[in-house]
């Protein structure tokens, strides 16, 4: 009962620190990556903050089982190095004791991650994916800012003004380049004005400029000059409409869904909360450590187990969402094998010391039979 209470103590400050330290990690990673794009303008400075959040939110059934499968490996091979386990053994008990207090430990995190892929996660994109649409609409509407060369949206036209008055919307010299139809049209003014037209669509009126027409290359332009000039900057807001794809679709609707996308998309969502407890299942076993030889091959060889089965699930998605699998369950098998190698790594440690193929030849006989 000791081990146990000293158990699951350990498991939650461990686990605590783990997913602190992950997500520093993840964050910073991501941080630089929006960082560098809004440095270069692919997106808006102010949009940074929320698309982390929602990248967040997004990413945190993933991290949390890394976290659970980190903590169990590591409290476990503390264990093996600092010579508990071997009181543990020494009085009368197996490894496989170790299952139900660490599916204690597991299980209500499971829980989270299954809120996560299944409600919190399909919410976090719907978002994310309405406001960068909102970003858009909006892209036109900032595209006038003072001492800088602004491209539109539609990459067709490029605004230049020296000054700007936010509460008279008064411009000075203002420069408008814009391309169609192979012509391209310059215009200068000397003053501006900001405003909107009977639609609501915001306008930019031209003072006093000159207006030229002409095809790049040729000697032939048309000079215009103006006392007034309207151009219309952007159109009025309309409603934010975003693609309806099976990554935001509600859980419900995926499981009365009969498209091969949401059927790979709801077996993706159940597999999380199952990996978390797999994964912990398998930690114990794969957190054998020899004291005496001093080598850490089991954190690697715990590292090219979680890679294949991510893997193996991404591999059978795919083959659902292509309909090669007729069935969400079709899933399961990466599930079962990752399951079968955890009891057979269970029955080999729980065995006298030996090679590792002769120990697992009689247990795999008595499971053919």
């Amino acid at each position: 009962m000791l081990f146990k209470k000293s158990l699951t103590r350990e498991l939650t400050y461990t686990s605590i620190g783990v997913f602190f330290i992950l997500l520093a990690i993840l964050l910073t990673t991501q941080t630089v990556n929006l960082l560098g794009r809004a440095a270069e303008g692919r997106i808006a400075n102010e949009a940074v903050a929320a698309l982390i959040g929602f990248w967040t939110l997004g990413f945190f059934p993933v991290l949390m089982i890394l976290t659970v499968f980190v903590s169990v490996l590591v409290v476990f091979t503390r264990m093996w190095r600092e010579h508990e386990m071997v009181v543990w053994l020494s009085s009368g008990k197996s490894l496989s004791d170790w299952i139900a207090p660490v599916m204690r430990y597991a299980i209500p995190l499971s829980l989270l991650i299954a809120i996560g892929t299944m409600i919190v996660e399909p919410w976090a994109q719907q978002r994310s994916r309405e406001y960068a649409e909102m970003l858009k609409q909006r892209e036109e509407m900032t595209a006038l800012a003072p001492g800088v060369f602004k491209e539109s949206r539609s990459s067709n036209r490029v605004y230049f003004i020296e000054a700007y008055s936010a509460t008279s919307g008064a411009t000075r010299n203002v420069f408008v380049q814009n391309i169609a139809n192979g012509e391209v049209s310059s215009v200068f003014a000397k003053e501006g004005k900001l405003g909107k037209d009977e639609q609501g669509n915001r306008t930019l009126t031209l003072i006093n400029g000159r207006r030229y027409i002409g095809e790049p290359g040729s000697g032939a332009f048309e000079i215009v000059e103006f006392e007034h000039y309207t151009i219309k900057i952007s159109d009025s807001p309309r409603a934010i409409i975003t693609q309806v794809d099976s990554s935001v679709r509600p859980t419900l609707q995926l499981w009365h869904s009969d498209d091969p996308k949401d059927r790979a998309e709801l077996a993706w969502r159940v597999s999380m909360p199952l990996c978390a407890l797999v994964l912990a299942l398998l930690a114990i076993p794969l957190s054998y450590y020899n004291p005496r030889s001093g080598h850490a091959y089991n954190l690697i060889f715990a590292l090219c187990i979680y890679l294949v089965y991510q893997n193996m699930l991404w591999l059978l998605r795919n083959w659902i969402a292509n309909d090669k699998l007729p069935s969400a369950f079709g899933i399961l098998p990466a599930h079962l094998l990752i399951l079968l190698l955890a009891f057979a790594l269970f029955h080999y440690r729980n065995r006298p010391a030996g090679p590792l193929l002769p120990a697992l030849l009689p247990w795999l006989r008595k499971n053919n039979k």
